[in-house]
């Protein structure tokens, strides 16, 4: 069987007024710091940045509801649910609280979960191989 691995994925929204430029600076030269010093048993601490591609019609400007998407990557199915325990009832350490209201607008963050299994795939032939 493939290998597990246990995801918590994170969508956040930066805070109003904060351009994505100083969201990004910020996130990774102080807010990813802070995370990775609570980061006990995660395999993984990914920052996915969203870049939006202009809408297909005219006139739609319409902004994404979220900025980045962080994932938590665990090998151990007890951590990870315990960390989810925790997270979803705002149970964080009050460090991390405190730098996210500087961050985020905490109103529109949104937790999902993922059990990801990945095929091992061979690799392509190429043409006279």
């Amino acid at each position: 069987m493939a290998e597990q691995i246990f995801k918590i994925l994170i969508f956040l929204k930066r805070r109003p007024g904060m351009s994505l430029e100083a969201f990004r600076d910020y996130y990774e030269g102080v807010h990813a710091k802070i995370g990775e010093k609570y980061a006990a048993g995660v395999r993984r601490y990914v920052r996915r940045y969203v870049q939006p591609v202009p809408h297909p019609l005219p006139g739609v400007t319409e902004e994404m509801d979220f900025d980045v998407i962080t994932e938590l990557w665990f090998d151990d199915r007890a951590i990870f649910e315990n960390v989810l325990n925790f997270a979803s009832r705002g149970e964080l350490p009050a460090e991390v609280v405190a730098d996210e209201e500087r961050l985020f607008d905490r109103s529109k963050s949104r937790y999902a979960t993922v059990i990801e299994i990945a095929s091992e795939l061979s690799t392509p032939r190429t043409k006279g191989s």
